[in-house]
């Protein structure tokens, strides 16, 4: 296990070696898509066997990750008997093992990086963030343009290190600070990486203001990868959400839902759903019910599930029931806060069914439906539904009932058109995503020149319509 996790390790660094020789940057992205088995096969014995391999030997660097390495408690012995079972060739051995007289910047971030991941997968947490700090600093130094898809991953450990440690409102102002150096750069990866890194910050603290803030005055690089772009919606949708912008929140949760890798990112693609049903029982509509029966979907959205029967019914009683059972589960989904903005919705949707039900009621009875305090408070809530457009009905405060109006054709109001003219927005802005999404191949408009061909003479024109009149005889 060991030899193998070394060689997918060598072959990756082969490839960026190659990439930094061709100045070909996308031959490293190509390598770090290919990362994720070596980062999980990578233990402590690869990781010491590359670092002696790959780093010259008296390079210091190299004695730091060595001693970083040291903290990491060794993998049984089983292992080490595997290794020496598999009885490889001496001499490939002595060649893979040569020590070298110079690394590669690429090279020697990239074994950092595991390195800092070997830590923070241990649950070594002081030494993960003091290595990722060490690091951190360390790549100040370079200005290389082969590094950008290296760079996002060393900017990326150091803000999730301290979030495990616990001090994620420090690292704030350095993450400003990398974030305009991204720009002056114009380091594209990198701006989309730390964009997200400060709104996932702000947000952790409840910094909705200053998030928003940083949304509007910042732009998203239009060349980021399709990940960071998911996330990027993701955070910008539960800001919205937040401030009661619920058709922004929506459409910016839509797209993330839609963009998001649909056979890996199970935990993701559930945060966004779980905020997507908030958001759409906010709005006054109710979540497919194949939304919920989703494999993926089925065990984690079933509290949401419960709340969205309560609303859908109009009853405050079993809202307040599901409420204080799944509380614990709302909170650690930072969704708690809009979960309590649905009470009014509940009544809402209970006065729509008694709108619908009842030509005229009193105040009584709809507070003992609606299992409100008192008829005073009846009044208020059928007012300002009134008011707000949910009910057509009239109040009548001499004989203390509501009167329901006539429902009218909906076809004969502007309801249709507008929904109409959403869905046309929706294919319209799908499209011009596809448009920008499309690639093409460095001058293509360029089209290569035909050569001249030489004028024909007479007699060779001559010859070709005698052959064509033949032929057509």
């Amino acid at each position: 296990m060991e030899a193998g996790g070394f060689e997918a390790l060598s072959r990756i660094v082969a490839t960026i070696e190659k990439g930094v020789e061709t100045n070909q940057p996308r031959l490293i992205s190509r390598a770090l898509r290919h990362n994720a088995p070596v980062r999980t096969a990578a233990n402590p014995l690869v990781l010491v066997k590359a670092v002696e391999t790959f780093f010259p030997a008296e390079e210091p660097w190299r004695a730091a990750l060595l001693q970083q390495l040291t903290a990491i408690p060794e993998p049984p012995e089983p292992m080490a008997v595997e290794e020496k079972a598999e009885g490889k060739p001496e001499g490939k051995e002595a060649v893979a093992e040569e020590p070298r007289t110079a690394i590669l910047p690429e090279v020697e971030v990239y074994l950092s990086v595991l390195v800092v991941t070997a830590l923070q997968t241990s649950k070594l947490v002081n030494e993960s963030v003091a290595a990722a700090d060490l690091l951190f600093e360390r790549v100040k130094q370079y200005n290389r343009r082969t590094l950008d898809p290296l760079l996002s991953k060393v900017y990326f450990y150091y803000s999730l290190t301290h979030e495990d440690q616990g001090t994620l409102a420090d690292v704030r102002p350095a993450l400003l600070a990398t974030h305009r150096t991204a720009c002056l750069y114009h380091d594209e990866m990198g701006q989309a990486t730390v964009l997200n890194l400060l709104l996932r910050n702000l947000l952790q603290h409840n910094l909705v203001e200053q998030a928003y803030k940083l949304v509007s005055k910042t732009s998203f690089p239009d060349r980021a990868s399709n990940n960071q772009y998911c996330r990027y919606l993701y955070y910008t949708g539960r800001i919205a959400a937040i401030q009661l912008e619920y058709s922004d929140a929506k459409k910016y949760l839509q797209a993330s839902l839609r963009k998001a890798p649909q056979n890996t990112g199970a935990g993701f693609r559930r945060t966004v759903q779980k905020l997507m049903v908030i958001v759409q029982l906010l709005m006054g509509e109710v979540p497919e019910r194949a939304t919920f029966n989703l494999e993926d979907f089925r065990v984690a959205l079933a509290p949401y599930l419960a709340l969205t029967q309560a609303v859908r019914a109009g009853n405050l009683l079993e809202f307040n029931s599901v409420l204080e059972t799944h509380t614990p589960v709302f909170k650690a989904d930072k969704t708690f806060t809009l979960v309590i903005r649905l009470s009014h919705n509940v009544i809402k949707t209970g006065l729509r069914r008694i709108n619908v039900s009842y030509s005229r009621i009193s105040m009584g009875d709809i507070c003992s439906k609606l299992h409100l305090d008192s008829p005073e408070s009846a009044e208020f809530v059928c007012a300002k539904a009134i008011r707000d457009g949910v009910i057509d009905a009239v109040l009548d405060h001499e004989n203390g009932w509501m009167q329901s109006n006539e429902v009218s054709n909906v076809y004969a109001t502007d309801e249709p058109q507008r929904y109409f003219h959403n869905r046309i927005n929706f294919c319209l802005e799908m499209h011009n995503e596809a448009v920008r999404a499309m690639r093409y191949p460095a001058d293509a408009y360029k089209k290569p020149k035909k050569p001249e061909e030489p004028e024909k003479s007479e007699e060779e024109l001559a010859k070709e319509i005698e052959e064509e009149l033949a032929e057509e005889e």
